[in-house]
């Protein structure tokens, strides 16, 4: 049912909510909430601290309101009291109305925003209620929506209320076998979804929430399994054996593989000579050497008289991989042709390495998507590798498979999963993690600061410029936002601008027409730009080892993960590389969650110790798995309910349980649907 048939629901607001991707009352009743506004027992102002972001004080008013401000900001402030004497003042910005209701005496319950100025605190905002009408809402949780410019969160309200009250009866059959849902203490799937919603109490909330994680994960273990089961099934087209010279190459290499590496050799090695088909997850922490992997498996492929190819999720990545590979080949004397294929070549270019992967005159080719084009057509395809995997989804994986009769599958990530987790989520492929970084890598020296450190840290970029060295500065926004503070993109290149004259700063992010990004991507890499200002689109964009600092600007705002893998773009080549994380909030839980990046650069350590401190409960937290991105499950904060779903799928498979008999066939249709349309967005 379209979401134009729910009252009050126009073009205007049905437009805005289809840039969430909601269009039908489906779509709308699992827009699940970002966060609740928790309405919490009011408390004393010298409970207040650096942590505390909203706060509700049962306060009087003992002085006349002040009103100050000029043109379209005006401002009204007042000092209030609670029984304790302490006392605190409330803003409010363009409601001079509320004066009259601010007599001296007057007694109500403030409830607002907790802004921290120097050594006080002011309560932005705060909403008057009466003792009696709070003691009505205290205790509730109201949800907060992710929303778009001209969508407020009370219009999604009143919408999913709608659609809530209208179709939860029948909303969704249920599907989850009875006796699973008795073992794991799972909510109705129908129950579950309204008190996610409106949750009444933060036990009606646990239990809604607890049944849907389960439910994605359950699926989701169920899809995987039966990938592997496939896998398994398909026997090795291309026997693949060892070849002397891969083995000379080896030898020849100017570095010496680490042991972690070794073993992922006679892995991908043993697999793709062996009686089945390899499917395999190389997982490896960034700078550890997934590549060279990579190329000793096109090596043999080659070698043995057939084709590879490996995908990387950006042009500027290909070429340089292609580089890489040819220059490589060529110092140790190995006759393989390289091919690169990208969509920025022109048409000609294009042509001509179509004709030669079509006619095997390429032996190896490297490129982005462009490879998975109907128009390209491979001889003998052996070999599927797709770099930075957590950038592909699985559609797109065997796409590039389908290209050849069922050809070996190795996808590498560096995304830092712990173990355990890994081999659930990739549960239809085998797993290799190179958990050794080389041992001439020097180690990133990391430090956590306010953003009262930035003129030195402007002074170290340029003293690292002047060196010859390059820099990356991080910000979370691409323009400014009234509702954030935080710092973005563009005005961050302006400000920095003028602070470091001389030094070529430029500015790159996702918004950018793809070939504008590959120009300033290149021109960086070729060290035309000293300064990088850039949204997180760098994660994985470019190799460059004349980087020395990474600057991460409000790096509360990011996940831990996702910092780490930023990072990972310094500290590649043979200088000393730094990474200075930059901070405007002084809460202490803040702090003692950057400082695990701080004292470790494992990203696998980092990982399970970010596990450790949030823990299962702590479900308002920065989610740290975007990478896997269910509607409403963490794959490290739902790290337990991953296991118990995991488990479920697996004894209800064992059990000898057949998703194709008629009685499963509402089942059968949500595992298929979602190996259909959630493989892909969950991008693995």
């Amino acid at each position: 049912m379209d979401i134009t048939q729910l009252k009050g629901v126009g073009a205007v607001t049905a437009n805005n909510l289809n840039r969430l991707s909601v269009y039908t009352v489906e779509d709308l009743v699992k827009l699940y909430p970002r966060d609740y506004d928790v309405y919490e027992e009011p408390v004393f102002i010298s409970s207040i601290d650096d942590d505390t972001e909203i706060a509700a004080i049962e306060g009087t008013v003992v002085g006349s309101p002040d009103i100050y401000g000029n043109g379209r900001l005006k401002m009204l402030s007042v000092i209030i009291k609670d029984s304790e004497g302490g006392a605190i003042k409330c803003v409010w910005y363009n409601m001079l109305f509320l004066k009259a209701s601010l007599r001296i005496g007057t007694h109500y319950v403030f409830r607002g925003k907790v802004n921290h100025k120097k050594d006080s605190y002011i309560l932005e905002q705060p909403q008057m209620y009466t003792m009696a009408r709070y003691n009505e809402v205290k205790g509730q949780l109201m949800p907060i929506y992710p929303l778009t410019k001209g969508l407020s969160n009370k219009t999604v309200v009143k919408a999913v209320t709608q659609a809530l009250d209208k179709y939860k009866i029948g909303l969704e059959k249920e599907y989850i076998p009875e006796y699973i849902r008795e073992k794991y203490n799972l909510a109705e799937h129908n129950y579950a979804m309204v008190n996610i919603h409106f949750p009444q109490s933060m036990d009606d909330y646990i239990i809604a929430r607890h049944r849907l994680a389960f439910e994605e994960f359950f699926l989701f273990v169920l899809a995987t399994l039966n990938m592997k089961a496939s896998n398994e099934r398909i026997p090795n087209s291309y026997v693949i054996p060892d070849n002397v010279k891969t083995r000379e190459f080896i030898n020849q290499l100017p570095f010496k593989l680490t042991h972690a590496q070794l073993r992922t050799w006679e892995e991908v090695k043993n697999n793709m000579s062996g009686k089945h088909l390899t499917s395999r997850l190389i997982q490896g922490d960034v700078g550890s050497g997934k590549t060279i992997v990579a190329v000793l498996a096109l090596m043999n492929t080659a070698f043995a008289g057939y084709q590879g190819t490996m995908m990387v999720p950006t042009e500027v990545l290909a070429r340089q991989q292609y580089e890489s590979i040819r220059n490589m080949f060529a110092n140790a004397g190995i006759d393989i042709n390289v091919g690169l294929l990208t969509g920025s070549m022109t048409q000609s270019a294009r042509r001509k390495v179509y004709d030669d992967i079509k006619n095997g005159t390429i032996d190896i080719v490297v490129g982005t998507h462009a490879l998975i084009q109907e128009k390209v057509e491979y001889n003998n395809l052996a070999l599927v590798i797709t770099d930075e995997q957590h950038r592909f989804g699985v559609n797109q994986r065997k796409q590039l498979s389908d290209k050849g009769n069922n050809p070996h599958i190795i996808v590498m990530s560096a995304t830092p999963i712990p173990r355990t987790l890994a081999i659930i989520l990739y549960g239809d492929l085998d797993i290799s993690i190179i958990d050794e970084m080389p041992s001439d890598r020097l180690a990133i020296k990391n430090c956590v600061v306010d953003d009262s450190y930035r003129p030195k840290a402007y002074a170290f970029i340029k003293k690292q410029v002047s060196e010859g060295r390059q820099c990356y500065v991080i910000c979370p926004m691409v323009e400014d936002s009234e509702n954030i503070e935080a710092e973005n993109v563009i005005d961050y290149t302006d400000k920095l601008r003028a602070e470091l004259k001389g030094v070529r700063i430029e500015y790159l992010h996702g918004k950018m027409r793809p070939v504008d990004k590959n120009e300033i991507m290149e021109r960086f890499a070729s060290g035309m730009i000293d300064v990088l200002v850039s949204t997180t689109v760098i994660e994985v964009g470019v190799n460059v080892p004349n980087s020395t600092v990474m600057m991460v600007e409000n790096a509360e705002r990011f996940g831990l993960a996702q910092l780490h893998q930023l990072r990972g773009r310094v500290g590649r080549g043979k200088y000393q590389s730094y990474c200075i994380f930059v901070t405007g909030n002084k809460s202490k839980k803040i702090k003692d969650r950057l400082d695990i990046l701080q004292y470790s650069n494992d990203g696998f350590k980092i990982a399970e110790e970010d596990l450790k401190q949030r823990g299962p409960g702590d479900f308002f937290g920065v989610r740290q798995s975007g990478d896997f991105d269910f509607g409403i499950a963490d794959v490290f904060t739902d790290a337990k309910t991953l296991k118990e779903a995991s488990d479920a799928a697996k004894e209800m498979m064992d059990s000898g349980f057949d998703i194709e008999d008629g009685a499963n066939t509402y089942l059968k249709e949500k595992v298929d649907d979602y190996t259909r349309k959630c493989l892909e967005k969950i991008n693995l």
